[in-house]
C-alpha cells in the first residue's frame, strides 16, 4: 500500500456503505404521490386538512436496519474516514427509523433529529424577509413540464460534452410533485410549471449542483462522496440557493419561498395544523397555491423538517465566504460545512481525485461578483434580480 492510500478494508467499508445509501430512494420514500391531485380540492375547501398518499417503501427497514449495524466500519484503518463513516452510519439507522415511522406521530421528532431544531434567530431572519419582500403574485410567463425537460437536458447536454460518461438523466414523472433529483436522475412532476425567469437559476441549483456533485463524488476513491456524508443536505442546499445567485437567478419569489419554509417548519413543529400554517402563509402575502406547495413539502411523511434547512444553509456558506473560505472542495461531493476540515485533510493527503466536470454558471465571469457581493451583504433582499 503507497503511503497515506487508504487500504482496501478501508475501500471496502465505503463502498457497501455507498451501496447501500444509493439503494434507498429516501426522498421519494417521503413524497406523496396525491400532492397534485388534492391541492385543487384543498384551495376549493381550505378549511379541512389534506390527506397524503404515499408510494409503497422499496426497502423493508428490518432488512435495511440489519444492513447499516452490519456495515464493517471497525475495521476502518484511516482516522479520518472512520469518523465520516461512523457519522453516516449513524444518520442511516435515523434514517430507518423516519422510514418506519413515515406518516405516523412519531415521524416529527425523528425528523428534528435529522435536520435540527429550528432556533428563533433563523426563523426571526425569515419572518424579517417576509415582512421586506413583495407580497402576493409575481406574475411570469412559465415553462411546463416538457419545455423543462427539454432545458434540462440542454444542459447535461453541456456536461456529456465535457465527460460522456458523466451519466446523469432528467425525465417526467407522473409520481411526484414539483422537480426533485433522486440519485442521477432529475425527476419533474408532469404538472410542472416553473416561470421562465427562474429556469436557468432551477437548471444550475439541481443539475449544476446536486448532479454534478453526484458525479464527482461517484468519481472519488471515497465512494460516500458520491452519496452524500452525513448532513450533507443543509450544505448541498445552501450551496445550490448560491447557484441561483451566482447566475443572477434569485427572484423575490423565490427568496419569499425560502423564508416561507422556515416559517413554516417552526408552526408544524409549534403544533399548528395544515390549515393553520397555510393560513399563516396566506397572511404573509404568499398566494394560496404557493401556500399550499409550501406546506405540503412540511406535513409530508407527518412533519418533513427539511425546508428549514435551505436558508440555514446559505447563510451558513456565506458566512463561510465572508471568512475567505473556498467553495472549490464543496463541489467534489456531497458533506456538510462541518466535515469541511475532515474533506481538507484527505485533499491534503492526496486522497481525492480533482473534479470530473465543474458547475456551469462558474464560467459566467459575473458569477464571482456576485458570489462576493453576496458573501458581503447584510440584506438578503439586495441579491434578488427580478
Amino acid at each position: 500500500m503507497n503511503a497515506g492510500a487508504l487500504s482496501p478494508a478501508d475501500l471496502a467499508a465505503d463502498h457497501a456503505m455507498a451501496t447501500l445509501a444509493g439503494s434507498v430512494r429516501f426522498l421519494l420514500e417521503m413524497t406523496p404521490v396525491n400532492a397534485d391531485n388534492v391541492r385543487a380540492e384543498f384551495l376549493a375547501h381550505p378549511e379541512k386538512d389534506p390527506v397524503f398518499e404515499y408510494r409503497d417503501l422499496d426497502v423493508d427497514p428490518d432488512v435495511l436496519d440489519a444492513q447499516v449495524v452490519a456495515l464493517p466500519i471497525d475495521d476502518v484503518e484511516d482516522t479520518t474516514l472512520a469518523a465520516l463513516l461512523r457519522n453516516r452510519q449513524r444518520e442511516m439507522a435515523l434514517r430507518v427509523e423516519m422510514l418506519r415511522a413515515r406518516d405516523t406521530p412519531d415521524f416529527l421528532q425523528l425528523s428534528i433529529a435529522q435536520y435540527g431544531a429550528v432556533l428563533p434567530a433563523l426563523v426571526s431572519r425569515a419572518e424579517g424577509l417576509l415582512d421586506k419582500l413583495p407580497r402576493g403574485h409575481l406574475e411570469h410567463d412559465s415553462v411546463d413540464a416538457e419545455g423543462f425537460l427539454a432545458a434540462a437536458q440542454a444542459e447535461i447536454d453541456h456536461y456529456r460534452s465535457i465527460d460522456p460518461d458523466v451519466g446523469i438523466h432528467a425525465e417526467i414523472r407522473d409520481d411526484i410533485s414539483g422537480i426533485l433529483v433522486d440519485g442521477n436522475t432529475l425527476l419533474i412532476s408532469n404538472n410542472a410549471a416553473v416561470a421562465a425567469p427562474r429556469v436557468n437559476a432551477l437548471l444550475q441549483h439541481e443539475v449544476g449542483t446536486h448532479l454534478v456533485t453526484q458525479v464527482n463524488g461517484l468519481a472519488q476513491p471515497i465512494r460516500m462522496l458520491g452519496s452524500g456524508l452525513a448532513h450533507y443536505d443543509e450544505t448541498q442546499e445552501g450551496l445550490a440557493v448560491l447557484a441561483e445567485i451566482a447566475c443572477g437567478g434569485l427572484t423575490a419569489a423565490r427568496l419569499r419561498q425560502l423564508a416561507a419554509r422556515v416559517v413554516a417548519v417552526h408552526s408544524l413543529v409549534g403544533g399548528a395544523s395544515f390549515v393553520e400554517t397555510h393560513r399563516l402563509l396566506t397572511g404573509h402575502g404568499l398566494p394560496a397555491g404557493s401556500a399550499y406547495g409550501i406546506a405540503m413539502r412540511v406535513y409530508r411523511a407527518g412533519g418533513f423538517t427539511k425546508d428549514a434547512i435551505y436558508l440555514r444553509g446559505l447563510l451558513g456558506l456565506l458566512e463561510h465566504l465572508a471568512d475567505g473560505g473556498a467553495m472549490d472542495l464543496f463541489f467534489l461531493g456531497k458533506f456538510s460545512l462541518e466535515d469541511l476540515p475532515l474533506v481538507e485533510d484527505l485533499d491534503g493527503r492526496g486522497l481525492l481525485t480533482a473534479a470530473r466536470v465543474m458547475p456551469r454558471y462558474l464560467s459566467d465571469p459575473a458569477a464571482a461578483a456576485r458570489l462576493h457581493d453576496a458573501a458581503h451583504s447584510d440584506d438578503l433582499t439586495a441579491l434578488v434580480n427580478a
